[in-house]
């Protein structure tokens, strides 16, 4: 296993303290790596393997453990004298009333409690009030363009150098962490791609949604991928499908998109009007918790560039754990706000400058913000240095692998 310190380095904090540690994240990102990374770290701290419980429910070994009382019984056997126990629970929401579990472990137990799970939902429902207030989440996407280098590097012992051809096959190939411990063909990643795609449809949302139209739900998927950086709402998702001979109501697409959400596929990024300084109701963006989803069902086209920049640009705020909003001011749009305590980044993607029209369409959305917060043009240009009234260019790359704003 490759270290993933990036979340490990958010994980530390939390050891030992009174909190349950609980990361979500799209199915294959690495949580599981990362819970099995943090055991390896406690016994490295002298924790004994007998004082660490760590349960994968995805298993067959523990597929008898489904439920409340089996998951309580099974964790209390294994505790054995006062001291401090390590519970690590992987793929929690496989196991039914998972919650009234945890808090009693919380309750009756001296222990230290970790949890994974692929669904938004997770600490949504009314059971999760049993925990509310006592947990802390950390959201795993898969890999950062930086991660990917680290990944490159370790795996043949090599630095990359062409940072921009790494960029080039990091957008083809996306950052499922699966698709980077070995050298596969894209053709081969993005059937590895699929498999997770299908596993996350079915299971994450199908089984766990009840939902009857999986035709549907596919074709919504696509129409999203269609149109990742396009402003649509659920009525103009509706009212596509009328266009094309298929009924369906606003409320149906709006739980469907829902359940698409809470499985971590796609993210629904909402519109905040700078002026008003308020989110507004209507026409969000949608985003997708991979590149390398739409290439794996919808195929490869180089044409679909732009909206996938912004998507890259999109993971990576979230990942920097900013609040994101796509900003609207006066009739101008401006594809990213992304909000931090009282940190605040103005950011536009592009795929070139070559045109004095993009130049003056993409900085022109910045120019009237007049507030001290920094503002970026990103862009795939390795050569176009200059930045206009403090707005600042920056190729992806360099971009991507800043560490602040």
């Amino acid at each position: 296993m490759i270290k993933r310190e990036y979340y490990l380095e958010q994980i530390r904090p939390f050891i030992d303290k009174p909190l349950i540690k609980v990361l979500t994240g799209i199915r294959r990102s690495g949580k599981s790596a990362i819970l099995m990374m943090l055991k390896e770290e406690l016994a490295h701290r002298g924790i004994s393997h007998k004082n660490i419980i760590y349960i994968n429910f995805e298993s067959m070994e523990y597929a008898d453990i489904d439920n409340v009382k089996s998951l309580y019984a099974f964790v209390k056997s294994k505790i054995k004298n006062e001291l401090k126990y390590y519970i690590l629970l992987d793929e929690i929401q496989e196991v039914k009333s998972w919650e009234k579990a945890i808090n009693s472990f919380m309750v009756d137990c001296n222990a230290d409690i970790y949890i994974t799970g692929s669904n938004s939902k997770l600490l949504s429902s009314e059971l999760a009030t049993y925990i509310a207030g006592r947990y802390i989440e950390i959201n795993v996407t898969p890999l950062s363009f930086k991660e990917n280098l680290e990944f490159k590097k370790i795996l043949t012992r090599i630095d990359p150098t062409d940072i921009h051809k790494e960029l080039v096959q990091f957008i083809r190939m996306g950052g499922f962490p699966i698709i980077h411990t070995a050298s596969y063909s894209r053709e081969d990643a993005y059937k590895i791609i699929n498999d997770i795609y299908a596993s996350a449809i079915l299971r994450d949302i199908v089984q766990r949604n009840r939902i009857r139209n999986i035709e549907l739900l596919e074709k919504i998927v696509k129409y999203v991928f269609e149109n990742i950086g396009n402003m649509f709402s659920a009525k103009k998702v509706a009212d596509y499908f009328k266009n094309q001979q298929k009924k369906v109501d606003i409320e149906t697409v709006c739980n469907y998109l829902n359940a698409l959400e809470g499985a971590f596929i796609i993210y629904r990024v909402p519109r905040y009007d700078l002026r008003g300084k308020e989110v507004l109701q209507t026409n969000e963006k949608y985003f997708i918790g991979d590149q390398g989803l739409k290439y794996a069902v919808m195929g490869y086209k180089d044409r679909d560039i732009s909206g996938i920049l912004e998507n890259i640009v999109f993971l990576e705020l979230k990942r920097k754990g900013y609040q994101v909003y796509v900003g609207k001011f006066d009739d101008k749009e401006i594809d990213f706000v992304a909000v931090k305590k009282e940190q605040k980044v103005y950011v536009q993607v592009a795929y070139k400058l070559v045109e004095e029209s993009t130049v003056e369409r993409e900085f022109g959305a910045l120019l009237g913000i007049r507030d001290h917060y920094p503002k970026y043009v990103v862009t795939m240009e390795d050569f176009w240095q200059d930045n206009i009234e403090g707005i600042k260019h920056k190729n992806l790359a360099e971009f991507l692998l800043m560490d602040e704003y």
